[in-house]
Parts: C-alpha cells; sequence; structure tokens
C-alpha cells in the first residue's frame, strides 16, 4: 500500500473483524435460543428433567453447529463492512487516493484465513470435545424416558456376533462414538438363529468384547421377564467398529481424524466420513477468504448509484447458492462419488474463482 495505506487497510480489518464477530454472535445465540426451545418441547413435561439440565446441553451442542454457519458469518460480516464503508464514501476517497480494492482487501482476507486457521486449530477441538459432553449427558439425563431428543448421536441398528451367537442391537441415543448407548433394546439369537430374548435396558456401554447393559428388562421366548441391574451380552465388535457405525464426525477433533481414519483403515472399514471432515477443516481458511471475495463483488457500489436493495439480495442469493453446492459435494463425497477432498476444496474454489473473476471485470475490466 502506499502512503497511508497501511493505517487504512488496519482500519478495514478492524471493521471487517468487529463485524463478522458480531454477526457470528447474534448466529450463536439464535442457535442457542431455538435448540433450546427444540429440546424443551422434546422434553415435554417430563419431571425428573430440569430446565437447566436442557439449557446445558444445548450450550454444549452450539458450538458444533455453529461451525457450519461460520462461512456465512463471515461473508455477511464482510457484507456489511463493506457496505457501511461505502455508505460513508469512505471507499471512494480510499480509490482517490490510489488505493486498489485489492490492496483494501488484503487485510479482510488474511484475517479470514486466520479466522479460519485458529476455528480450525481450536476451535474446532473445543466444540467436538462438548458435542461428546452434550451427548453424555443426554444419555445419563433422557435413557429410559421414552424416545429421544434427537440430539445424542443418531438412532441407529447394529447386527453383531458373540460367543452366545447373533444378536439385533437398537440405540436411540448414542454418546462416546458409540461406546455408550442409550435406550437399548436387544434381540438375541442362538446358534442356530433360533430367537432366545428380548432385552430392554437404560444404557449399554461397550467393555472388553461385551455390552454392559444397566437397569435391563430381559424377556425371553417363553414369555417371562426379568430385571436385572447389570445385564452382558458377549460381542465380537470392536471399539474400532462401534465408532464406524455410531459416531458423528463433528464429535471427533481434527487433531484426532488421522488416528481415527488409520484405525478404520487398519480395521478394513470405510472412513469416508472422517476423510470428509477432516478436508473440510483443511479448507475451512480458503473458504472464509473466498467469501471475503464473493462479499466484495455486491458490496462494492458507491451508495449514491442506488440499488443496494439488490446488491445485499445478490449476496444473500450468493450465499445460498453456495451453502447448495457445499450440500452437494458433502453429499457426493460421503457416497464416494468424488474423492472427499474434492468434495471438501471444491466449493472454496469455485467461490474464489467466481468472486475473483467477477471483482478483476468490475475493477480492471
Amino acid at each position: 500500500m502506499i502512503g497511508g495505506g497501511t493505517t487504512f487497510g488496519l482500519y478495514v480489518a478492524g471493521r471487517f473483524a468487529r463485524s463478522v464477530l458480531v454477526v457470528f454472535a447474534v448466529c450463536v445465540a439464535l442457535l442457542f435460543l431455538l435448540d433450546f426451545v427444540e429440546l424443551m418441547r422434546r422434553a415435554g413435561e417430563k419431571e425428573s428433567i430440569d430446565t437447566a439440565s436442557v439449557a446445558l446441553i444445548s450450550l454444549y451442542r452450539v458450538p458444533a453447529l455453529s461451525e457450519r454457519l461460520l462461512p456465512f458469518a463471515v461473508l455477511f460480516g464482510a457484507m456489511s463492512s463493506l457496505l457501511m464503508l461505502s455508505r460513508k464514501l469512505e471507499l471512494v476517497v480510499a480509490r482517490a487516493a490510489g488505493i486498489s480494492v485489492w490492496q483494501f482487501l488484503t487485510p479482510p482476507l488474511l484475517f479470514a484465513v486466520l479466522l479460519g486457521v485458529f476455528t480450525t486449530a481450536v476451535y474446532n477441538p473445543v466444540s467436538a470435545q462438548l458435542k461428546v459432553k452434550s451427548e453424555r449427558l443426554e444419555v445419563a439425563l433422557f435413557s429410559g424416558t421414552g424416545g429421544g431428543l434427537g440430539g445424542a448421536g443418531e438412532e441407529a441398528w447394529l447386527r453383531q456376533d458373540g460367543e452366545d451367537g447373533q444378536s439385533v442391537l437398537h440405540a436411540r441415543k448414542s454418546a462416546d462414538q458409540g461406546l455408550t448407548l442409550g435406550d437399548v433394546t436387544v434381540y438375541s439369537f442362538d446358534r442356530d438363529g433360533n430367537f432366545q430374548e428380548r432385552i430392554e435396558a437404560r444404557t449399554a456401554t461397550l467393555k472388553n468384547g461385551r455390552w454392559e447393559l444397566a437397569d435391563a428388562e430381559v424377556g425371553n421366548a417363553e414369555g417371562a421377564i426379568q430385571h436385572f441391574d447389570s445385564y452382558f451380552v458377549a460381542t465380537y465388535l470392536t471399539p474400532t467398529q462401534v465408532r464406524e457405525s455410531f459416531a458423528s464426525a463433528d464429535t471427533v477433533s481434527i487433531w484426532q481424524l488421522p488416528d481415527y481414519i488409520a484405525l478404520a483403515e487398519r480395521a478394513g472399514l470405510s472412513a469416508t466420513k472422517f476423510r470428509l471432515q477432516f478436508q473440510s477443516l483443511l479448507a475451512r481458511p480458503a473458504l472464509l477468504a473466498a467469501m471475503v471475495l464473493i462479499a466484495a463483488t455486491v458490496s462494492l457500489r458507491v451508495f449514491r448509484f442506488g440499488n443496494i436493495g439488490r446488491m445485499i439480495l445478490g449476496g444473500v442469493a450468493a450465499g445460498f447458492l453456495l451453502y447448495v453446492l457445499s450440500e452437494l459435494a458433502e453429499d457426493f463425497g460421503s457416497a464416494g462419488i468424488v474423492h472427499p477432498a474434492i468434495a471438501a476444496w471444491a466449493p472454496a474454489i469455485v467461490a474464489a474463482l467466481f468472486g475473483a473473476t467477477v471483482l478483476l471485470y468490475q475493477e480492471d475490466g
């Protein structure tokens, strides 16, 4: 930059940082409110569940949820800061002083990249750990109450084999990457495939080649039912196999993902969802920088030229299209149609190329 360009660049970076952080804080607050209301609705009138516990579960869940909104917080924060600079004609003065659009966009781009690195290396591990805590708390509080909140893991069925024969396990909730399950139903069969017993348990924990069921009701083929404080079901499943079936990728931090991928591959299991999550986290700084370029394409028009509403609508449309592209790429990557690295990096690269091309046409064309 020339002359006072450095000072102006720091000023632009400060405005940009404040706008992004404010938008992100508002998104987090709205996420917490909506998630808390939804959890309270699903909890219903159960007297054993207090409001503070539900609020704590929601508080633990919000950081993981907010990671998906971070790119859009950067997009709308960048639009807000650039529109304010344009409204006050500060950008007009900067251009008259010889500062090009690429020069005053450099500080916001650097901030976006640094924000992406920080959220990937620091915020993501914290959010993953809090998500694990939310699942543990939900399993402890809501197991045995009937139904579920739909937040602790995904409801799943699992077919397994063990020393006593095969069994089918159904869990409405999961925590610790599937090593702890809640509201469990087990259908047990003998070696000849004949039905043996049905087990309803509050929780199940994988320990040394067996599921340890707590507060279990066991019904045999004749219909007799017995209650056991602790009951065991043998299994040949390993922790790695269970994690592959139940674990959610957002409960694993970026620093643990390489180990999870290696363990899954050594066990002969698909590690696609972990690979996709790992590549998406690595691509985050590039995606946030691309959002700044997209915001610049719709926010640099001088206010006196009008059509401000059209510019804002254009930014919203660009964000929506990028969201659709990201979701499609993620679906293709999860299904194995494209490589996880391509699925993760394609939205960032396409958005960056589009933003740079439009800016080149607008400013230098």
